[in-house]
Parts: structure tokens; C-alpha cells; sequence
């Protein structure tokens, strides 16, 4: 019989995230900070969408044409029913890399992205996708692809390794995945605590196995579990995807585009006497003991003239998503803790406290008379959307478009968080990308759109959902013992909601 998993965990579900880096708007902005020219995303695909959640989100909250594929029929289902909701243009299938990279009716692509995939698979599949990006994606468009870095898992590639094989040879036939996880994890922790030479040599590994052990069990079989698991150095990544003619743009994650806050002056140094890009990414990595890469790879790398660039930059749109309160100047990266300068920062935070869209160029335009000149305001708007503080905003005929289909999306969700704690994100289509919206502000949201107008109102209907389903709310780990002690809870949350979260979401166009 065919195993049609390819040694990929299927007997449990993929967790229900999003990720950012699969929106063709952070693309855009990622590439002008690096001064390259970036397609306009007509066309995209998502290899291994896992649950859904990124494809139909990005579909719906954007103007772009997605096709994408998951091999777990259960997965693909939900894709479905998500995509049907929406009635984005969304085509997908719970085809293999190998069925899917064969079809005949797939469009060239302007965008490719596959996210937690590359570690996870065969050579086999590699090959099968390189061929496919070779042969799918046009000129000028881009590879999304993340993947570990060998770097910063060398020393757990063996930890890794004792885990597979304890599932492998000490559980007992038919037990499910998830209790075979358990059972490694806690003989790992027996085997750690005899004091092993292999732990002593390799401190860090302890930290990494209590961080783990604190993860959804879910996510730990995923990434630790699969049959195939390999760690890749960035030049082996290189190499694989020069058969498909691509170079490294940049990085998806925009902190790290930042050399200033991820190394000292002598790495710097070090880096600048390095001519070789792929080698510079090698020797990054070492630095940083990178553990998880993020890259933007581009058939056909254009840099943009440096007026061209800077008049695109002041043109882009962005909004700030959080309360100004929420903003924090100083952030921890592989230097320790480092703090912005907030006479920069707090201008651009202040200018867009009102949660309105505005070009970088008007950001720069008020914040001249602060003394913050427009090179300043262009990297503190890059940092504040990198650390998530802020979101570039697409154009308001491509949010007209897209409303209908978020609004459609979003309603489908809302309507599942009444019996479903699964999926904490909406779409918004002022951002073409996910919100984290958590299951009780989902349901003031459905409990408004249905008519509710008053907080109050909201969490009556809130606790109404909870009666009947038999569940109670959770206060400091521990459930609410009365209706009425619920109902307090919920309308300080939905107060709490409607003052400050909200007008948000409304500025976002996550209410429907």
C-alpha cells in the first residue's frame, strides 16, 4: 500500500497560524528597503498550506489570484470550506508536490511561497519544487521559503534523533503520535538528568527541551517528528536553488535586514570585507546562531534607481495596528537589550496614533520638524512593521475589492469561535493580510454585526454561547464558579474591547 504521507506527520492536525511573510504586501515593503524592484503579485501559489489559514486570508484581503496545495485531505477540506466562504479566487488541493507540480492548467506565478516545508521533506520533493519554481515562476518573480538553519540546530540535531527513535522502538505498536511525543519528552528528561557528557558539552540544549516542553504538543510532532527533518546552511540552500536561476533578495523577517541592531562594530567590519552574498549569509548565520531562516529569493534581481526608490517609499501606505501604549522602545536581539531612540520613534508613533492610513512621505513631512529627517522615519517605519507594531496598507481600490470577500471570511470564523477556540486570526483587507483577533473579541464582533450595539449586549450574547455549550471562562487558570461572575468577566472584556480594540479593527476593515 502507498503511503501517501511521505513519512510527514498526518494522524493529527497542523496548527492554524498565519504567516505574514506570505503576504504580497510585506513583500513589496521588504524589497524596497533593499532597493530592489518587486513584482505586483497578480498570480500566486502556496506549496503546503497546512490548515488554510495564510492562502485564504491573503485571497480574500487581496486582489491576488492564489492556487495552492496540502497533501492532507483533512486540511485541504478545511481550505475549502474557508475559500467557498470567502468566495475569494482561491484554487486549491490536497494534491501531493508531485501531482500538483504536474498539472498542466497552472498559470506562471509571480509569487511562490512555502513556509515550514523545506526542512520536513525528502531530496525527492526538493527537487520536485525547485523543478516547479524553475518552470512556474516568471522573471522578476519571487520564491518565499523558510527553513532551519543548520547553525543553530547543530547541537540539537542529535537530541532530535533520540527522540525520533524512542517513538520508534520504545512506544508500543498503534499509539498515537501525540503520546509517543510525551513519552520521548519525558524520557529525555530521565536521560538529561543523569547528567549526560553530551549535555555538559552542549549547555543550551537543556533551555531548548524545557522550551519545548511548554509547546503544543501539535506543533511538537510536527516539527520534530516528520520522517525527514534536515537543517540547512544557507550556502546548501544556494546551491539547491540555482537550478531555478535564483538569487537571494532579501530577508522576510525585516529586523533582520537591520545591521545596526544584530551585530557589533567588528562583525560589521568582518561582513563588509565579505564580496560573496552567499558567503555573507553564511557568516551571518554564525554570528547570529541563526535557528530559523526567512528569505525572499528573486529570478532576476533589479536593483531600483536610488530616486526611484525613495519616491516609491514615501508613496507607500501605513498604519499603526496596536494602542500607542502598546509600544515598546527597546527590543532584545542577539547584542541583549537594545533601546530605540525614541525622539526618533515617538514622533512616527504619535503621527499615527489615530490609526489612519498615511504614506511614509507624510510621516517624514511632520516629523522634519521634530528633527527626524526622512532616512530615520523610513527605518523606524520599517522596525515598528517588523516588531508588528505597524502594517503596510494597500491601496484603497484594492481594500474596496477585497471587502466583501473579508467580510464573508470573517462573519465564517466568527460564527466557528462560538464552539471553536481553533482560529485566532480575521483578515483584513486594509492590510491584505491576518489580524489576531482571539475567540471573545470574535464573538462581540459577530454578536455587533448581527446588531448588538452596546458592549453589554455583546457579552450577553458572549455568555449565552457559553450556557449553552457547557463551558465556563478561565480567571488566573482557574474556571468562573458562577453565570454571574462570567457575565462581570465578559463585560469588563467587552468594555475593554469596545474602548480600545474596535476602533481598530474598524480601521482595518475587520468588521463586517
Amino acid at each position: 500500500m502507498t503511503d501517501w504521507t511521505s513519512g510527514y506527520v498526518a494522524d493529527i492536525g497542523y496548527t492554524f497560524g498565519t504567516y505574514s511573510e506570505l503576504n504580497p504586501l510585506r513583500l513589496k515593503l521588504a524589497f524596497l528597503h533593499a532597493g530592489l524592484a518587486f513584482p505586483e503579485n497578480g498570480v500566486a501559489c502556496e506549496l503546503g498550506f497546512g490548515q488554510g489559514m495564510s492562502v485564504n486570508i491573503h485571497a480574500a484581503a487581496t486582489v491576488t489570484e492564489w492556487h495552492g496545495t496540502d497533501f492532507n485531505p483533512t486540511q485541504a477540506g478545511f481550505a475549502q470550506e474557508l475559500a467557498r466562504a470567502s468566495g475569494a479566487n482561491a484554487q486549491l488541493y490536497d494534491q501531493s508536490f508531485e501531482q500538483f507540480c504536474e498539472r498542466d492548467d497552472l498559470p506562471e506565478f509571480d509569487f511562490i511561497g512555502l513556509h515550514g516545508i523545506w526542512s520536513w521533506i525528502s531530496d525527492e520533493n526538493r527537487s520536485i519544487i525547485v523543478d516547479f519554481v524553475r518552470r512556474k515562476l516568471k522573471v522578476g518573480g519571487v520564491l518565499y521559503i523558510s527553513y532551519n538553519t543548520m547553525q543553530g540546530w547543530a547541537s540539537m540535531v542529535p537530541v532530535r534523533e533520540m527522540m525520533t527513535e524512542h517513538s520508534s522502538v520504545m512506544a508500543a505498536p498503534g499509539k498515537n503520535i501525540l503520546p509517543r511525543v510525551e513519552e520521548s519528552l519525558n524520557f529525555l528528561d530521565r536521560l538529561f538528568a543523569t547528567s549526560p557528557a553530551y549535555l555538559k558539552a552542549n549547555p543550551g540544549v537543556q533551555p531548548r527541551l524545557d522550551n519545548m516542553k511548554k509547546m503544543s504538543r501539535n506543533y511538537v510532532a510536527h516539527e520534530y517528528f516528520n520522517r525527514d527533518w534536515l537543517p540547512m546552511s544557507f550556502s546548501a540552500m544556494a546551491k539547491w536553488l540555482a537550478p531555478a536561476k535564483l538569487s537571494f533578495a532579501c530577508s522576510a523577517h525585516y529586523p533582520d535586514q537591520i545591521d545596526m541592531i544584530n551585530f557589533t562594530p567588528e562583525q560589521s567590519a568582518l561582513l563588509k570585507d565579505i564580496d560573496d552574498v552567499h558567503f555573507a549569509q553564511t557568516v551571518r548565520d554564525f554570528m547570529l546562531n541563526q535557528q530559523f531562516r526567512r528569505d525572499y529569493w528573486v529570478r532576476g534581481a533589479r536593483p531600483l534607481r536610488p530616486l526611484q526608490r525613495h519616491e516609491l517609499l514615501m508613496a507607500q501606505n501605513v498604519m499603526l495596528v496596536v494602542t500607542p501604549d502598546k509600544v515598546q522602545y527597546k527590543l532584545t536581539t542577539q547584542l541583549g537589550e537594545l533601546q530605540l531612540q525614541e525622539n526618533i520613534y515617538k514622533p512616527v508613533v504619535e503621527f499615527l496614533a489615530g490609526h489612519q492610513a498615511r504614506t511614509i512621505g507624510q510621516i517624514a513631512e511632520v516629523c522634519l520638524a521634530r528633527g527626524v529627517n526622512a532616512a530615520q522615519v523610513i527605518q523606524a517605519v520599517f522596525l515598528l512593521v517588523g516588531l508588528g507594531y505597524a502594517q503596510a496598507v494597500q491601496p484603497s481600490d484594492a481594500i474596496a475589492l477585497a471587502k466583501p470577500q473579508t467580510d464573508r471570511l470573517n462573519r465564517h470564523i466568527c460564527e466557528m469561535a462560538k464552539d471553536s477556540t481553533d482560529v485566532a486570526y480575521l483578515a483584513s483587507p486594509a492590510t491584505g493580510g491576518a489580524i489576531i483577533v482571539p475567540r471573545f473579541p470574535q464573538l462581540f464582533l459577530l454578536s455587533q454585526a448581527n446588531g448588538a450595539q452596546r458592549p453589554e449586549q455583546w457579552a450577553a450574547f458572549a455568555s449565552a454561547i457559553l450556557s449553552r455549550t457547557g463551558t465556563r471562562l478561565a480567571l488566573q487558570g482557574k474556571a468562573v464558579e458562577s453565570e454571574e461572575e462570567q457575565l462581570r468577566e465578559l463585560n469588563r472584556m467587552a468594555r475593554e474591547f469596545a474602548e480600545r480594540e474596535l476602533p481598530i479593527l474598524t480601521a482595518l476593515g475587520v468588521t463586517f
